[in-house]
């Protein structure tokens, strides 16, 4: 089985601002947990315990994050000063793999419960130095997505960057979950912005090598934007995903999965599906409809919070709706998730 992974953790998550403001973008919570927490119990579940990870938006936070907690795990991590594209940030991790063994690449914001023994078999018995870990996706998606065209024998025969409708050739979406053997470094130069779809697989295609490609049948999830991110965490109230099943409770109009220490003072309404992170307090006469509430967060009397997100360590004193209200309250985007 495979013995260490490289989690890609340096990405600044501008679509998901302003949460990626507050928190670094892998650890962002979904249902209470952070994403990469939710990535690192998976890693560990199937005996993965030795991770690297590439940082470089709030780095410290994360690092900081894991040496609090990183769950019988033995994780270490770099910085890059510059961001040095997907390859790039792998070559720089060279030094923590064994010459002639294989290893698996996975993205810190990204939520899937893949059977990592099922894929590292299809990787051995493919000989291949490279397996795409890749997702049948809608036809209508996969304008979003970079996508696999496979042979009859399941080996990239071609790759599509967001085609068009018309001109997808394939629904198969690259995850971005990779298993590589150490010889994936022979095609990775040191001190390079160098990326995988654009430099390092064609690369490896053209000397006439093979990449294989795994497809995942389960749950796969880029925590890339807003919508997705909401989506996300209605996926892990319903138990979509097995990775991680947060306790929800039913209410007699929606659900919720609540955080710990969390104070009522009166009268509380859930209403669709909802998130209550730790430490909240709430007044009298509440209402919390299809809502995400982060950690710390005081809301006062009389207040119906709807279709919005309130980041950590907010007070709400008055009704909100379709909002992003993060910290001090200095900011407040308007959408609807």
């Amino acid at each position: 089985m495979l013995k260490k992974a490289m989690i890609m953790a340096a990405g600044v998550g501008s679509r998901l601002e302003p949460l990626s403001s507050v928190v670094p973008k892998p650890l962002v919570p979904l249902a209470n947990m952070p994403t990469m927490d939710i990535l690192v119990k998976h890693l560990i579940s199937f005996g993965i315990k030795d991770i690297i990870a590439n940082t470089y938006h709030k780095a410290d936070a994360i690092q900081e994050h894991y040496r609090k907690n990183s769950f019988g795990a033995n994780i270490q991590f770099i910085k890059e000063v510059e961001l040095s594209g997907t390859a790039g940030g792998v070559k720089k991790c060279q030094f923590f793999f064994n010459e002639g063994d294989d290893f698996i690449i996975m993205s810190g914001d990204g939520l899937t419960d893949i059977n990592i023994e099922e894929a590292y078999k299809s990787h051995k018995k493919s000989n291949a130095i490279v397996t795409i870990v890749a997702k049948d996706v809608d036809h209508k998606e996969v304008s979003k997505y970079g996508i696999i065209v496979p042979d009859k024998n399941g080996f990239v025969e071609s790759f599509q960057e967001k085609p068009s409708l018309e001109e997808a050739k394939s629904n198969l979406a690259n995850t971005g979950i990779y298993i590589f053997n150490y010889e994936i470094f022979k095609f990775i130069p040191e001190n390079t912005f160098y990326d995988f779809a654009k430099n390092v697989f064609p690369a490896i295609m053209e000397n006439g090598l093979k990449i294989n490609t795994y497809i995942h049948t389960g749950y796969w999830s880029d925590i890339g934007s807003l919508d997705v991110y909401h989506q996300s965490n209605i996926d892990l109230l319903n138990h979509v995903i097995n990775t991680y099943k947060p306790l929800v409770v039913k209410s007699q109009n929606g659900q919720y999965t609540l955080g710990e220490n969390v104070q009522f003072n009166g009268k509380f309404v859930i209403e669709s599906d909802c998130i209550i992170g730790n430490n909240c307090v709430f007044g009298n006469n509440i209402t919390i409809k299809n809502s995400i509430i982060w950690d710390n967060v005081k809301i006062m009397d009389n207040v119906n919070i709807e279709n919005s997100i309130i980041l950590s360590d907010t007070v709400i004193e008055n009704s909100v709706k379709n909002q992003i209200i993060s910290e001090e309250k200095l900011k407040e985007h308007l959408i609807t998730v």
